[in-house]
C-alpha cells in the first residue's frame, strides 16, 4: 500500500516514537476517516501501511489517507478517554459513533444546599420539586440522571403523593393568598399560606432526598417515630396522617418491586447486533428503584468492525488476545463514549466483557470506584435479562422500520419509472410555502435521502418583494435560490477540462460535485408545477425532476395525484400505495416545517397570549396554565424548553414547538 502514499506521510510514521497514543487518519478533502489508540504508536501505525489489503474495505481505507495527526499521552487510559473524545467531536467514517442524544434530565429540589430556616416560608426558603435538564449548580440538590422526561415525572408524582412538597414556580408562589388545588387533593401541603411549619416541611424535604437515595428503610423509620410521638401525645389526626403516608410511601415501594440495599445506583447495558445494525439498551436504577431505559443506534458498525479486527491481526491493541466480537465492540465504544459526559454509577451490568483499562478509565473520569458485573445473579440477572429483551425489541423495530422505508422509496422510484445509480442515496427535496393573508410568507425545503428524512439539511426561506399572498411568486423565488448556483456549478463543471489538464486546477471552488436531487417534489397542482417548469427552463435543469402533488377531491388524504412537469399525464398511485405513503410522508413534513417556521416570524411582530392559541396542541386551558405559572406571555417566551416541559399538561415535544413559535 505504501506505493500510494506521499513520501513525507511515510517520513511521519517512520518517525513516530514507541510510545501510547492517538492517531487520526484524513482523506485529501480533509475529512476524518479513523481514529484509534495504541500503547506503541509506532509499531500499531506502520502495520497499516506495510501489509497489502487489496481491495478490501479496510485497503479502500488506507488508500484515501492522505495525511496523519498523532498525540502522545502518559497512559493507555489518557489514550482511551482521548480517542473516545476525537471520535464524538470529528465523526470518523471508519469508528463506531454514537449520536449525541439530548442531555438526560433530572429532578431538581431547590435551594437546599442553602438552607437555614432564618426565612420562613418565603419562595426562596422553601424548596420545590422541578423537572430540569442542563448544567447543574451547587445551589441545588439534583437526582438522576433519569432516562426520560417520562421517568421525572412519574417520581414527582410519586413524592407528591407521599411528602406533599410544592412543584409550583417561585413567582406563582410568592402570589397565592390562599391554598391552590394542590393542597386540596392532598399533593401539597401549602406552604405558600403558612399550613405547615418551617421545621415540618424541612423534614418532609429531607425524607424526600432520602428516599431518592435509596434510604427507604431509613424514611419508613422516620415516619413511624413521627408517628408514634403524635400519637403519644394524643394528637391522633396528625398520626394518621404520618400513617397514611407511610401507607402510600409502602405502596410505591412495593410497584417498584426492585430495591435492594446494595444496588442504589446501577446501569445495566445489553447488546444486540444483526443485519449490520446494532442496538445498545441502557436501563437505569437510581436510588434503588429502575426508572426505565433508552435505546441507543450506532453508526459505522460494519466498517469499524472489520477495521478493529485488521487492528487485532496486525498487532493492534488486544493483539495476541482472542479477536473481540461485534458485541463487545460495540459494548466498549458505548461505555467509552457514553460515560465521557455523564459519570459513571459505582455498578455496571454488562451483557458483554470488556476491557479491564476501560472501566478504569470511565471509574477515573467519574472519580468513583466503579465496578463491571459480566455473569450477574439474582435480581441483577433478571435487569440484564429484561435489557437483552428490549433491545432485541427495539433492534427488530429499527430493521422493521427501515425495510419499509426502503420499500416505499423502491416503490415510488418504480412508479415514477426512474433509475437512480444508487437506492440508498436517492435524494428527494420537497417544496412548501406558508403564510397568514399574506403575512410573514415562508418557504420550507425538507430533505429525504438514505430512507429517511434529514433534518439537519432543511431549509427555511424568508420570501420578501412579492405580493402578498402570491404563492406562485413565494415559489419561484425559493426555486431560484434554491438551484441557482447549483444549475451554475453544474454548467461551470461541464466546460470544465477533463481531470490531468492543468487548467483544470483554476476551476472556482464548489464547482466539483455539485449535484441536484433526484426528484423536486412541489406541494401543489398545476399552477406551481407550471412556475417550477419556467424556473427550471431559465436554469438548464431537467423538467423531469419537478412533480406536483396535487390534492385529490375534497382534500382527502389518500386521493392524491402526481403532476409531472415534462408533460405527462397526472398519475394516481392509490390510496394503499406505499409510494403514496412516502410522498404524503415528505409533503407533509415540509407542511409541517413552513408552518412553524411562518409561526415563529409572525410571534416577533406580535404580543399577547393569543399567540399560545395559534401553537397546535395549546389550547384555552393549557394557555391559562402558561400564562399562570410564567405570568404572561413574555414570561413564557423567557422560558426554556425545560420550564415550559414542567408545566401540566405539556409534553417536552408540545414544550419544543412553544419554544420554537416563540422564538
Amino acid at each position: 500500500m505504501s506505493d500510494v502514499h506521499s513520501e513525507q506521510l511515510l517520513a511521519e510514521v517512520a518517525a513516530l516514537p514507541s510510545m501510547p497514543g492517538v492517531y487520526r487518519y484524513f482523506d485529501s478533502a480533509g475529512g476524518v476517516l479513523y481514529v484509534g489508540k495504541a500503547r506503541n504508536l509506532k509499531k500499531r501505525v506502520s502495520s497499516y501501511f506495510q501489509k497489502n489489503h487489496g481491495g478490501t474495505r479496510i485497503g479502500h481505507m488506507i488508500g484515501k489517507i492522505a495525511r496523519m495527526e498523532t498525540t502522545v499521552v502518559r497512559s493507555e487510559a489518557e489514550a482511551l478517554l482521548l480517542e473516545n473524545n476525537l471520535i464524538k467531536t470529528l465523526k470518523p467514517r471508519y469508528n463506531i459513533l454514537f449520536r449525541d442524544d439530548k442531555s438526560y434530565p433530572y429532578l431538581k429540589i431547590t435551594g437546599t444546599r442553602e438552607r437555614d430556616g432564618t426565612d420562613g416560608l418565603a419562595a426562596g426558603s422553601v424548596p420545590r420539586l422541578a423537572y430540569y435538564r442542563g448544567a447543574t449548580d451547587r445551589r441545588h440538590r439534583y437526582f438522576g440522571p433519569y432516562p426520560s422526561a417520562w421517568a421525572v415525572k412519574e417520581t414527582i408524582q410519586q413524592l407528591q403523593k407521599v411528602f406533599r412538597l410544592r412543584t409550583c414556580e417561585d413567582t406563582v408562589y410568592a402570589n397565592r393568598t390562599r391554598p391552590c388545588l394542590l393542597y386540596q387533593i392532598k399533593r401539597c401541603t401549602g406552604p405558600c399560606v403558612g399550613h405547615i411549619e418551617p421545621q415540618a416541611y424541612a423534614d418532609d424535604v429531607a425524607d424526600a432526598e432520602a428516599f431518592l437515595r435509596g434510604d427507604t428503610q431509613q424514611v419508613l423509620a422516620e415516619l413511624e417515630g413521627r408517628m408514634m410521638a403524635h400519637a403519644e401525645k394524643l394528637e391522633f389526626e396528625q398520626a394518621a396522617e404520618l400513617r397514611n403516608r407511610m401507607s402510600a410511601l409502602s405502596k410505591v415501594l412495593h410497584q417498584q418491586s426492585v430495591e435492594i440495599a446494595s444496588d442504589k445506583d446501577v446501569d445495566i447495558l445489553a447488546v444486540k447486533v444483526q443485519g449490520g445494525k446494532a442496538c445498545v439498551n441502557l436501563a437505569m436504577v437510581r436510588g434503588g428503584r429502575h426508572l426505565g431505559d433508552r435505546a441507543y443506534f450506532p453508526a459505522h458498525v460494519e466498517d469499524a468492525a472489520l477495521v478493529a479486527q485488521a487492528e487485532a491481526e496486525d498487532g493492534g491493541p488486544g493483539a495476541g488476545a482472542e479477536v473481540e466480537t461485534v458485541e463487545q465492540q460495540v459494548l466498549e465504544a458505548f461505555i467509552a463514549q457514553h460515560y465521557i459526559d455523564s459519570p459513571a454509577p459505582p455498578t455496571l451490568v454488562l451483557g458483554e466483557t470488556v476491557g479491564r483499562e476501560l472501566i478504569e478509565a470511565i471509574a477515573q473520569q467519574a472519580g468513583q470506584r466503579t465496578t463491571a458485573v459480566f455473569q450477574p445473579r439474582a435480581q441483577r440477572r433478571l435487569w440484564l435479562e429484561m435489557a437483552q429483551k428490549n433491545a432485541d425489541i427495539q433492534l427488530a423495530r429499527l430493521l422493521a422500520e427501515e425495510g419499509s422505508q426502503q420499500a416505499r422509496t423502491r416503490a415510488l422510484v418504480d412508479a415514477l419509472e426512474l433509475a437512480p445509480d444508487d437506492l440508498d442515496s436517492f435524494r428527494i427535496e420537497c417544496f412548501d410555502i406558508s403564510h397568514t393573508a399574506g403575512e410573514a410568507t415562508q418557504a420550507s425545503c425538507v430533505v429525504f435521502e438514505h430512507h429517511a428524512m434529514q433534518n439537519r439539511e432543511y431549509r427555511r426561506y424568508n420570501i420578501e418583494g412579492i405580493t402578498p399572498g402570491d404563492d406562485y411568486a413565494a415559489m419561484r423565488q425559493v426555486l431560484q435560490r434554491r438551484y441557482g448556483k447549483i444549475a451554475e456549478a453544474i454548467a461551470a463543471e461541464a466546460d470544465a477540462p477533463p481531470p490531468g489538464d492543468a487548467a483544470g486546477a483554476d476551476a472556482p471552488p464548489g464547482t466539483v460535485g455539485a449535484r441536484m436531487p433526484d426528484l423536486v417534489l412541489v406541494d401543489g397542482g398545476k399552477g406551481q408545477v407550471s412556475m417550477a417548469r419556467e424556473v427550471f427552463a431559465e436554469l438548464g435543469l431537467p423538467l423531469s425532476l419537478i412533480v406536483g402533488v396535487e390534492k385529490g377531491e375534497g382534500r382527502k388524504v389518500g386521493l392524491e395525484e402526481l403532476v409531472f412537469a415534462d408533460g405527462r399525464e397526472k398519475v394516481y398511485l392509490g390510496r394503499d400505495s406505499a409510494a403514496l405513503m412516502l410522498v404524503a410522508q415528505i409533503r407533509d413534513e415540509a407542511h409541517r416545517f413552513a408552518i412553524t417556521g411562518m409561526r415563529a416570524k409572525r410571534a416577533k411582530v406580535r404580543v399577547g397570549g393569543s399567540q399560545l392559541e395559534e401553537i397546535p396542541g395549546i389550547g384555552p386551558k393549557r394557555r391559562a396554565r402558561l400564562l399562570q405559572r410564567f405570568g404572561g406571555i413574555r414570561g413564557v417566551a423567557a422560558a426554556s424548553v425545560e420550564d415550559i416541559a414542567s408545566v401540566d399538561g405539556i409534553a417536552f415535544d408540545l414544550a419544543e414547538e412553544i419554544y420554537r413559535a416563540l422564538h
